[in-house]
């Protein structure tokens, strides 16, 4: 079975220059001249020169208030902040385009190429990287996914950043009540499938025998068309050991919504 977590491996467009080297195997990024970042609103949002909110697609930073109400400063959301601030603020940039361009809030979604005197610096990458930020993709912008998932992997296992906090620990699968305490979070979940099963237009993924108990991962009819359109067959984790990320919800205890591929990743097949 392939492995869930897709591949590019092509080197991308450019508009001239050198990029750098975690960037190359991104293909068919739409690259675009984008300005000067003016404003670092937090540690995945820059605002540009020409008015443009650019949403760093594919990374997930700690989030800040940033005025709403009864909205928790996450951890190091204020480190996260400070980081891309150190990276763009005044920086020339590039947008790299490799999906949904803009988003219902008026956001650019794009990679983001901060210009510097000898390559440019791919922010995406500089921030998960560090471990300020973690991988987050969606079903209609999945490009450049595979440098990110390499650049998270490195940071976690050297514990940086995030990867040092319990907030964001990677939950065990077989805790689904420790896991219905975090409703309504975005989590890393890993666990080995118990058993994969189709019922209509849905697959689930239970992780244990008490189905209204135990955690699940669900797969919706539009997003088994993308793992078809991907070569996928997600009845075939059967026993495999995998970790899923998504937002938990509690329908028949703890489950995450897996929406494209990306959202699980093998760890062993036995």
């Amino acid at each position: 079975m392939r492995r869930p977590v897709l591949a590019s491996v092509v080197a991308m467009s450019v508009l001239g220059g050198v990029w750098p080297v975690q960037a190359m195997a991104c293909d068919g990024l739409r690259m675009v001249k984008g300005g000067t970042v003016v404003n670092v609103v937090d540690g995945d949002t820059v605002l540009l020169d020409s008015g443009m909110v650019v949403r760093l697609i594919g990374t997930q930073a700690p989030k800040l208030p940033l005025g709403r109400e009864n909205h928790p400063t996450w951890p190091l959301a204020p480190e996260a902040q400070a980081a891309l601030q150190a990276l763009a603020l005044n920086k020339s940039v590039s947008l790299g385009y490799g999906g949904e361009e803009v988003d219902r809030y008026d956001r650019a979604l794009a990679h983001v190429f901060i210009e510097t005197a000898s390559e440019p610096v791919w922010a995406q990458w500089e921030m998960v990287a560090s471990g300020l930020a973690r991988v987050y993709s969606f079903p209609d912008n999945r490009a450049c996914l595979d440098q990110l998932f390499a650049a998270e992997r490195q940071a976690r296992a050297e514990r940086l950043g995030i990867w040092a906090d319990p907030y964001y620990s990677v939950r065990a699968a077989d805790r689904p009540e420790a896991l219905l305490q975090r409703a309504g979070h975005y989590e890393l979940v890993e666990g080995r499938v118990l058993r994969a099963e189709r019922s209509g237009q849905r697959v689930f993924l239970n992780f244990g025998r008490f189905w209204k108990e135990d955690f699940t991962a669900v797969i919706e009819a539009p997003a088994l068309k993308l793992f078809e359109r991907d070569g996928i067959d997600p009845l075939g984790l059967d026993g495999v050991l995998v970790r899923i990320r998504g937002w938990v919800d509690d329908r028949d205890g703890p489950r995450i919504e897996v929406t494209h591929p990306e959202q699980i990743e093998v760890l062993a097949t036995r």
